[in-house]
């Protein structure tokens, strides 16, 4: 995608959180072809500011300008130059870890010049072309490779160190260090820098409340009572976490259905690995079994979904279904003209009655619903019934 996009449009922003392996992936793929410049450091910030033209002029087209949400002020001048050789493609890949500020100046600056794409952390797919976990993969009779399921140990190991690729390539690497290395340069570089935030001491705890709420419907009345701020502060910091690639959001499917259903959104964290870290999930047993195994499973399923589609240049259609009464389809991808339920069961033994949530659905919303499925963690891959199939994890 990176390289399609470089092809037709003048400039390529790459968003995505901290550590997700942009800069890698863009020194990857344009290291041959394009120069390096970070924003990051204070003297190439503070030429920015002080010489935008003059920095600019050093480093001249094709120049990957990492971090640019450190120096936003600079995109005016990047359109500058796009506009005077317009039909030149890929003149500049601009990466960014802060949606919310780089977002603004892109669409001030760059509205029609730049394609912009989303980078998060890994998929399983992804992961199993990596040497350290070449485990993951089988062959089979033809000589062609295959994902097999993950064993238990293997599947709550790899969802409690999380889809990072310094944690994917490194995996003796201490996860919780690295995690609470990751949470504090994340309020000290991206929190600090971005409007409506104050006492960071809070914020953290503010960061660590929404965590325990992952996967479930999202109150922010009770979430700001919790912590005694305004509701307004509440709305402010989730659009922080969210700009941030922290979170996702997740809203309802709505149809014509004469049924009251819940309006209120549910919270993901991008990477589960971070969930485990802020809710204190510090072990195997614990995150298979503890109170929080649920959400953690129900995060890894929703967010793998969403790389995926994602990471392959799409923009994900996803919900979930609720009705007022408590019957619930725990995702919904939209595909086409089609709806696809995926119902997540923390039971690695698939039964029929685990689909009856899925044919609610169909008999409410009708023939938009394509075949189904119910997501768990163990091996077997079993139909439960007419247009639903039991799937494991690791075969998303």
């Amino acid at each position: 995608m990176l390289q399609n996009a470089a092809s037709e449009f003048p400039a390529v922003v790459l968003t995505g959180p901290r550590q997700s392996g942009k800069t890698t992936t863009l020194k990857k793929v344009f290291g041959d072809s394009h120069r390096y410049l970070s924003l990051e450091p204070p003297d190439v910030r503070a030429a920015a500011l002080e010489d935008p033209r003059g920095l600019l002029a050093m480093n001249p087209p094709p120049v990957i300008l990492d971090e640019a949400q450190y120096a936003p002020e600079l995109l005016p001048y990047v359109k500058e130059i796009i506009d005077d050789k317009r039909s030149a493609a890929g003149q500049f890949i601009i990466t960014g870890s802060q949606n919310l500020l780089l977002m603004e100046r892109t669409t001030e600056s760059l509205a029609g010049r730049a394609a912009v794409l989303r980078m998060l952390p890994m998929t399983n797919r992804e992961i199993a072309r990596e040497p350290g976990r070449a485990l993951r993969w089988e062959r089979g009779p033809s000589d062609t490779k295959t994902l097999r399921a993950l064993t238990p140990p293997e599947l709550w190991d790899g969802l409690i160190r999380g889809y990072f690729p310094e944690l994917i390539a490194s995996p003796r690497r201490d996860h919780r260090l690295w995690h609470s290395s990751y949470v504090q340069t994340y309020l000290e570089r991206d929190v600090r820098n971005l409007r409506q935030i104050g006492d960071l001491t809070l914020f953290q705890a503010f960061l660590r409340a929404v965590a325990v709420r992952s996967a479930q419907l999202l109150s922010l009345t009770d979430l700001a009572r919790d912590l005694g701020i305004a509701v307004n502060t509440a709305k402010a910091w989730i659009a922080v976490l969210e700009a941030t690639h922290q979170i996702l959001i997740l809203r309802p499917y709505f149809a014509n259905v004469g049924k009251r259903l819940v309006k209120r959104p549910k919270v993901y964290f991008t990477d589960v690995g971070t969930l485990c870290y802020l809710t204190g999930v510090r072990d195997l047993e614990h995150a298979a079994s503890g109170p929080m195994a649920e959400p953690i499973f129900e995060t890894a399923v929703v967010m793998e979904v969403y790389k995926t589609l994602l990471h392959r240049g799409a923009e994900p259609r996803l919900s979930f279904w609720r009705t007022s009464t408590g019957s619930e389809v725990d995702l919904i991808v939209e595909e086409g003209h089609g709806l696809i339920p995926i119902e997540i069961k923390l039971s690695s033994t698939p039964r029929p009655e685990m689909a009856a949530r899925i044919r609610s659905f169909r008999d409410a919303v009708g023939d938009k619903v394509s075949p189904g499925y119910v997501i768990h963690p163990g091996d077997t891959t079993l139909p439960l019934g007419e247009g639903v199939t039991a799937l494991p994890f690791s075969a998303l």
